[in-house]
């Protein structure tokens, strides 16, 4: 089969630039963005921007991914695209925090009801969560003491 490895559909291969702009000259306040190995997440966030009148992605090959954006002119086609990459990490970091809460409250249960077989089934649990600028933060549990990095809560 000649479809692509698992790892080409999100891996940016060295030396190529992630995000590639052309401003669009017939068009004022129009713009074309290829984007590296993402898919349909950027350019559905673009589509919720007021100031972003038409916002348009296509994948003419699975590795190839072209955004097209025109804006109002209270906005620039940059400013529409950073705003929506700022806009889903806010959403991220909110999805990070609910699961970590989730995590804590759940393990905290446990400890409540003194189950001794779930807390000796779940022993030490460290589970890392991998944020979007590349950083791990560890939230480490163990038979009633929970830290979060290195700080007993």
């Amino acid at each position: 089969m000649n479809a692509p490895d698992r790892y080409e559909r999100f891996v940016v291969p060295e030396g190529t630039k992630k995000v590639s702009y052309e401003r669009d000259t017939k068009i004022i306040n129009a713009a074309s963005f290829t984007v590296e190995r993402e898919d349909h997440t950027i350019g559905n966030i673009l589509r919720i921007d007021d100031n972003v009148l038409f916002a348009g992605y296509k994948l003419p090959h699975p590795l190839k991914y072209k955004i097209i954006i025109h804006t109002t002119s209270q906005s620039s086609p940059m400013q529409a695209y950073n705003q929506a990459i700022n806009d889903l990490d806010k959403e991220l970091d909110h999805l990070k925090n609910a699961f970590e809460l989730c995590f804590v409250i759940l393990f905290g249960m446990v400890l409540l009801r003194n189950d001794v077989a779930l807390a000796s089934l779940i022993g030490r649990v460290r589970l890392s969560l991998q944020i979007i600028q590349g950083s791990t933060k560890w939230l480490t549990c163990s038979y009633g003491v929970l830290e979060i990095e290195g700080q007993g809560v």
